[in-house]
């Protein structure tokens, strides 16, 4: 008996022992091979779940090979590594922009844009401004524009007197209303007896003539006049947006406003290897069969670069909650664009029916976008359902005047409750909203942290906003396993800012990108 124990004493200790030898071989091995790129002198956020700061990254190819020391990490270095000093700057995963309506980004580059206009006299500069630039267009059009600079409501009177020979066109901050001129309700055919179309508003004076304001689904009448953009056209503002995207930082985005064809375009880009970050492409179910979804799906499946897999459905889509159980059920994850207490309930409500109906093992991470007021009955079943609050900061940009004009003194409490989201549960994924608010993630960041003189009791930490725009996005998107952190083995998509963002409210208003790597490759460095 002594002896057979002792021979089983002898196996296991050489079993041991070789598969110690294994491991430390396999570490040497990994040691051994080149890297490409190291970035040191650096406070590397790695976005993981306990906040870990390094001090340098290493990547071969287009990987993340190791994260720790200077030491541990220039061990790496071989003669051809492309080492960057980031100088003491934070260094952080790619944004990734859970929110934006990417190509129409691209179309809207370069409008008259309006956000963080101060008067009607610096929207007048910027419309003239432009408009001189660009004296062969045919229509004006822009956004941006805040309901503080008015009294009372905009009017088209006052852009008559800016430009009265060419319609204009200029979409609101919060995305919910046109300001049109004269020649533009013209072009639009718009009378005293133009009806109002279903959810939408044509804004009357006290004769029933239309003041130059339309709201909801009254601005397609407007969008109906303009000739719609070629092909070629999108393709090229797709090549703009990327550039872009990588100027701010953004190696992925999450593209909620796809219009027909725009899928194609993605992929013919991914094709042909101009596509530079990532994209994660919905479907709008008020523009696809569902019987063609099923078909959409396989087309475009689970891919590093470009897939889709996120059906979006508008305010205005209106679409069943047995459609919705049905593309539920064929692994379709649901956006449901949800502004007000009202509207974010009654998703919560679908989504919890779904719930009911789902199979057990995957969740369906299933999104509520655009959330700007929530009832707070209504905020821990966000962690209850495991549903996404996909929300856009830079909306309490506007500031107190904007919120309370728009939400009510007694409303107001309840808005943007992203700590409050976050506390109870909720996946918090951060976005854009861009074209309709700047594409700009630090802005974004910043509008987090410092909620002044609005909600300031719903304020992030720094650490949680970053972490809702790289590895939140990430989890909203089914891309945690392979992006979102800076962690050996995940994709080596990062941004290098200008100063240490963690150290000081003076920091991280004083920063900008200094350098976007997607996919282990510079894409951007800042002039």
């Amino acid at each position: 008996m002594a002896a057979r124990l002792a021979s089983i004493l002898v196996i296991v200790i050489v079993g041991a022992t070789l598969i110690a030898g294994l491991i430390v071989g396999a570490q040497r091995e990994d040691n051994s091979l080149p890297v490409d790129l190291i970035i040191h002198n650096a406070k590397v956020y790695e976005a993981d779940d306990v906040g870990t700061i390094a001090e340098a990254v290493a990547i071969r190819g287009n990987k993340i090979v190791h994260v720790g020391s200077e030491r541990e990490v220039m061990r790496y270095r071989r003669t051809h590594t492309n080492v960057i000093d980031a100088h003491g700057a934070a260094v952080l995963p790619g944004f990734d922009d859970a929110h934006v309506s990417f190509i129409e980004g691209g179309l809207a580059h370069d409008t008259v844009q309006l956000f963080g206009a101060a008067s009607i006299d610096d929207v007048k500069e910027r419309i003239t401004a432009w408009s001189g630039a660009h004296p062969d267009a045919t229509w004006i059009s822009g956004g941006g524009w805040s309901y503080d600079l008015f009294d009372d409501l905009p009017t088209r009177a006052a852009l008559d007197g800016i430009v009265s020979d060419k319609p204009i066109r200029l979409l609101s901050q919060d995305g919910g209303a046109l300001w049109v001129n004269t020649k533009a309700l013209d072009a639009a055919e718009i009378t005293r007896r133009t009806p109002n179309p279903k959810g939408g508003e044509i804004v009357r004076d006290r004769r029933s003539q239309a003041t130059g304001l339309l709201r909801g689904e009254a601005m397609a009448l407007v969008d109906k006049a303009i000739p719609p953009p070629t092909r070629e056209d999108r393709a090229h503002a797709l090549e703009v947006a990327i550039k872009d995207a990588q100027s701010r930082g953004i190696t992925s985005v999450q593209d909620l406003g796809a219009a027909s064809g725009d899928l194609d375009l993605y992929d013919a880009a991914r094709s042909s290897d101009s596509l530079d970050l990532r994209v994660y492409a919905a479907v709008p179910v008020a523009r696809a069969p569902l019987q063609d979804f099923d078909a959409i799906g396989k087309r475009f499946p689970d891919d590093p670069v470009f897939k889709t897999g996120v059906a979006s459905v508008t305010a205005a889509a209106h679409a069943s909650a047995e459609a919705l159980s049905a593309l539920a059920s064929q692994n379709w994850q649901l956006a449901l664009e949800a502004n007000d207490e009202l509207s974010v309930r009654r998703a919560l409500d679908t989504l919890a029916q779904i719930a009911k109906k789902a199979p057990t093992g995957k969740a369906a991470r299933h999104r509520i976008e655009g959330i700007s007021l929530i009832d707070p009955d209504d905020i821990p079943r966000f962690g209850a359902l495991g549903v996404v609050a996909s929300m856009q900061p830079q909306d309490t940009a506007g500031g107190l005047l904007t919120w309370t004009k728009w939400a009510g003194v007694e409303r107001s409490p309840f808005g943007w409750a992203v700590r409050s989201l976050s506390a109870a549960g909720a996946h918090l994924a951060f976005g854009s909203g861009w074209p309709r608010l700047p594409l700009d993630p630090l802005a974004s960041i910043r509008a987090s942290v410092n909620r002044a003189p609005i909600h300031v009791s719903e304020q992030l930490t720094l650490k949680s906003a970053i972490n809702a725009w790289t590895s939140g996005s990430a989890w909203a998107s089914f891309d945690d396993h392979r992006k979102g952190t800076i962690q050996p083995g995940m994709l080596a998509d990062l941004v290098v800012l200008t100063t240490n963002i963690f150290g000081g409210q003076a920091k991280l208003d004083a920063a900008y990108v200094a350098m976007t790597i997607f996919d282990g490759k510079v894409v951007y460095r800042r002039p």
